[in-house]
């Protein structure tokens, strides 16, 4: 099958899974992860209307940024780990930073943004399995609050939600409970009605999980095998 057709394979699957969970197939974005794929790949999905995609290394966008500067209106998420050292480029070169994983890359985010001028949407990566080998903050731990209390002086920076990447399991009805946390936190969180911490972004399903992502309250899934295939 070709891209196109993978996506609109995706897409069906993406509003069949709304639909089982009584939810409207609109209020779930489409994240195609395009890590590795060359800029071809990319191309190719856009033509077939795609306009939100997730990168997850700084210097390896960064070359692919320059070949596809001629599409208008693309929109591109930082997804993986971020190093404090690389803020500034990806402040220049993303919309968005979905991956926020420590007070400290907030501080240097904010202060990269506010170079560029740019008023940067972020989400906080938690680690809901406790993994260590895995990125993000851990629910309820002091960092996470840290985060959270330090919004209003992040000027440039908006909260917007949370992310996850749960254990990976054959089977995709194993992430449940994970899902189920996060979507929980989320709720928590949104209670407390913190300042300048919007709790309207959930990112989290993948390939292998994502419609059981969306069951339980998923507003984004990030998509890269099932849209581009097999990385090399």
């Amino acid at each position: 099958m070709s891209i196109a057709e993978n996506i609109a394979a995706v897409r069906e699957r993406v509003a069949a899974a709304a639909r089982r969970a009584g939810r409207n197939p609109e209020d779930i974005a489409l994240m195609a992860v395009s890590k590795t794929f060359p800029p071809d790949a990319i191309r190719e999905a856009y033509a077939a209307g795609q306009r939100l995609f997730g990168e997850n290394r700084v210097q390896e966008f960064a070359a692919k940024a320059a070949e596809l500067r001629d599409l208008p209106d693309i929109q591109w998420h930082m997804i993986g780990h971020l190093q404090s050292n690389k803020t500034e480029k990806a402040a220049e070169l993303f919309a968005a930073i979905d991956s926020l994983d420590s007070l400290r890359l907030a501080r240097r985010l904010n202060e990269s943004a506010g170079h560029q001028g740019k008023f940067l949407p972020v989400l906080i990566e938690i680690n809901v399995g406790g993994e260590a080998a895995k990125s993000g903050v851990a629910a309820g731990s002091d960092e996470l609050e840290q985060i959270l209390q330090a919004a209003p002086q992040l000027k440039h920076l908006e909260i917007r939600g949370l992310m996850t990447v749960p254990p990976f399991t054959d089977d995709a009805g194993e992430a449940r409970p994970y899902f189920r946390r996060l979507r929980e936190l989320r709720e928590q969180i949104a209670a407390r009605h913190l300042p300048k911490v919007a709790m309207d972004v959930l990112s989290m399903g993948m390939s292998h999980d994502f419609e059981v992502a969306i069951e339980e309250g998923s507003t984004c899934v990030r998509v890269g095998t099932a849209i581009f295939g097999q990385r090399n």
